[in-house]
């Protein structure tokens, strides 16, 4: 029986009774069940979403499967790029797309990154169900190394599989199906601690809206561009990108001892679509933005998905796309 002097402050399943199928918790006004308080989750394998009334039952259910290989090792290398650019990510998980998103404050010098991937492209098999049919969506919070660290061990595999689980907890569940000489396989499961994401907070973690650019350039090689940035490194903290409607593109540090400058031409650039952008600007004319160079250098030492083209669009702020 649960101690009736315990607070329902705890996150996991103590003091939970099930009253004619329903998930309550035993924290109503005269001994009467009470809706769970948010963050808990049903005792079985679907996590129960908690903002809606006790008895209604909404369930958030995920489940997918990747076979081949070239799709595994490309979504190990997706993954192994976010955890080297942060520490935490959110998971967005759709019918049709799967989202890692940060969520840093740009204008306090943060890092905000949307990476969104069709899960047709990735999966033999996806199945979801989100909190309702109006918002059939599911928000992880998980730790990004720990997901690399998983997928480190599906090289080479025969499958993997993903799936929302309850282990007293919320957890991602990792099974990798290895490849045996023998006719007996071989499973390993990793659980991954995640935290479930209120629907009031999902606001906060939507694509961001990027305001028309000044200059769309493609970037050098990235490789290029890291051994480059690594080396003004050790001069600067600050780093200027420069470029130009003639596919130019520099970068520049300044200090009152020294001034370095890296140039790059014929770069090209992609069309601006939008209306808003003067058609009479000098092409030779230079926009420039100061940026960290120790956060540029982490976003380029994190890409590991070999992009064709990476296109850089300078505002107020710098967009990076690729």
């Amino acid at each position: 029986e649960p101690d009736p002097k315990r607070k329902p402050a705890t996150r996991f399943l103590r003091g939970v009774t099930q009253d004619q199928g329903k998930a309550c918790w035993p924290g109503g006004t005269n001994g009467s069940a009470a809706p769970f308080p948010a963050g808990l989750l049903r005792r079985d394998s679907d996590p129960l979403l908690t903002d809606a009334p006790c008895g209604s039952r909404p369930v958030m259910k995920f489940r997918a499967k990747i076979v081949d290989a070239a799709c595994l090792n490309h979504f190990t290398r997706v993954s192994n790029m976010i955890a080297k650019i942060a520490k935490t990510c959110t998971l967005r998980i759709s019918p049709d797309k799967l989202n890692f998103i940060l969520s840093d404050k740009v204008v306090s010098g943060g890092v905000s990154m949307w990476c969104e991937l069709e899960q047709e492209n990735f999966f033999s098999e996806f199945q979801m169900e989100g909190i309702s049919a109006e918002n059939n969506e599911i928000y992880l919070e998980l730790t990004s190394e720990n997901l690399s660290r998983a997928l480190k061990t599906a090289q080479n595999s025969r499958a993997l599989k993903i799936k929302l689980t309850n282990k007293h907890f919320p957890c991602l569940t990792v099974s990798i199906e290895l490849l045996s000489m023998s006719s007996s396989s071989r499973t390993v499961t990793h659980d991954i601690p995640t935290k479930v994401i209120p629907r009031k907070l999902w606001k906060d973690l939507q694509e961001p809206t990027v305001p028309d650019p000044d200059v769309r350039i493609y970037l050098p090689v990235l490789k290029t561009m890291k051994s480059v940035v690594e080396k003004m490194k050790n001069i600067s903290n600050h780093l200027i990108i420069e470029a130009n409607l003639n596919g130019e593109l520099n970068l520049k540090i300044e200090t009152e001892l020294v001034c370095v400058t890296t140039h790059f031409k014929d770069l090209g650039n992609p069309p601006i679509a939008s209306e808003n952008i003067s058609q009479d600007r000098n092409p030779d004319e230079m926009v420039e933005v100061h940026i960290d160079t120790r956060k540029l250098l982490q976003l380029l030492a994190g890409q590991q998905v070999n992009p064709v083209k990476a296109v850089c669009s300078e505002l107020p702020l710098i967009h990076f796309t690729v």
